[in-house]
């Protein structure tokens, strides 16, 4: 199959078409009622009907030196022992940017055979719409992405996992630190500041903050934070570079939404708590890191290989937790977390599993004072949020599988420069 180009102005055509979000009810009903995801062909077009048939793509932002892409290379790798697959049916790249030249891989992946092909960083989605455009045969599945169920292509997929119950339980395990620090003296409640090291200003990083200060702030009252953007996923010197920042403006623990071990090196050296990312850090900060909230994508990518195998429909926006075990916290560094961290930390999780814990509960924070439901009848611009609070809380990642929560709740400073 030669590659193909698309021409410059039908690209841009596509772009504006598709830019609109996919968190309203009319999109939870074209999810489930007009996308009709087909079964996975060859390219000769028959229904793949074993495992020794398939032949499977992924392309990474990064590679195994950072920790979200080494997270879905292990998720990778489970998903091929998991179904009995050999090396030569996955192909794998690397180091894949967020510009053309991940079009390129995915097409380069379609012309070698996938039945599948995975991408996973933000991105590379509109790249992904292209190539699953050309190639109606092959199925396209995207992380972190939101525009599969309003793109019209019934063979594009979205996928996530509900990490803010991770972030959740971690905040958890950093406020009783803090409320250890406090009662020991070390520092007074009014100075229970969190430093957070954040990506880009994006809603999956601004829930994932929120979240994870929601969890600090439910054992800890008096907790605030502070967040600071790097303007890149991985970028371990910047990352250094911001957590010191923070430290520097009073920040007792550290926090992260980023890839690299940067924060928790700085961390280290700083004498300061933190919580990571994706992996465990006790290889870098071993007297200072806390624990890490990590991504399990094995359950993912074995369903969605398994649905091309089997020739069975997959979902539009798939996104599970820690009730299926695509999220978790690593083991709990012992000699550093507060005393009754184990206990509690496994009350949370079984309360979030159970669904007697909601993390967006909107009892819990306000916004400019007041609470969402009210900022919500009073119309303008929160009105947009109706469709993903009932019950008293936010239904993050429900609607669809990309996080949505990108609301500045009170207690939290957000530099953007």
């Amino acid at each position: 199959m030669k590659k193909r180009t698309l021409s410059l102005i039908v690209s841009l055509a596509l772009t504006a078409t598709l830019i609109a979000g996919c968190g309203s009810s009319a999109t939870k009903e074209s999810s489930s009622d007009t996308i009709q995801t087909q079964s996975s062909e060859s390219a000769s077009g028959d229904t793949q009907d074993d495992a020794s048939a398939i032949k499977v793509g992924i392309m990474y932002i990064g590679d195994e030196n950072e920790g979200y892409t080494e997270s879905h290379m292990k998720g990778i790798q489970e998903m091929k022992t998991a179904l009995g697959l050999t090396d030569e049916q996955v192909i794998e790249k690397t180091n894949i940017p967020e510009d053309e030249s991940a079009y390129d891989a995915a097409v380069d992946l379609a012309d070698q055979g996938c039945n599948i092909i995975f991408a996973n960083s933000f991105g590379q989605e509109s790249y992904m719409m292209q190539a699953a455009e050309e190639f109606p045969e092959v199925q396209f599945a995207h992380a972190t992405g939101y525009q599969a169920a309003s793109s019209g292509l019934s063979n594009m997929h979205n996928y996530f996992t509900s990490i803010y119950e991770a972030r959740f339980v971690t905040g958890v395990v950093a406020g009783l630190k803090l409320n250890e620090l406090i009662e020991n003296g070390t520092i007074t409640a009014e100075q229970a500041k969190i430093g957070y090291v954040g990506a880009f200003p994006y809603a999956e990083v601004v829930s994932g903050y929120t979240s994870f200060y929601l969890g600090a702030k439910s054992v800890c009252p008096t907790a605030t934070m502070e967040v600071q953007y790097t303007n890149s996923w991985a970028d371990m010197s910047g990352e250094a570079e911001v957590a010191s920042q923070l430290i520097a403006n009073g920040a007792k623990l550290i926090s992260q939404h980023a890839d690299t071990t940067g924060a928790p090196s700085a961390c280290e050296q700083a004498g300061v708590p933190n919580v990571g990312y994706n992996v465990d850090m006790t290889s870098v900060a071993p007297d200072s890191a806390l624990t890490s909230a990590y991504n399990n994508w094995a359950p993912y990518y074995t369903y969605a290989v398994k649905s091309v195998i089997d020739g069975t429909k997959m979902d539009v926006n798939w996104c599970q937790g820690f009730a299926e075990g695509a999220v978790g916290i690593t083991a709990l560094n012992e000699k550093v977390v507060a005393a009754g961290s184990a206990e509690k930390v496994a009350q949370v999780e079984a309360a979030i599993k159970d669904g007697s814990l909601h993390v967006f509960d909107t009892t819990t924070f306000t916004i400019g004072g007041k609470s969402l439901e009210d900022l919500i009848a009073e119309g303008g611009d929160y009105a947009k949020y109706a469709d993903y609070v009932s019950d008293g809380y936010f239904h993050e990642s429900e609607l669809a599988s990309s996080p949505s929560f990108d609301l500045r709740i009170d207690g939290i400073t957000e530099l953007t420069e």
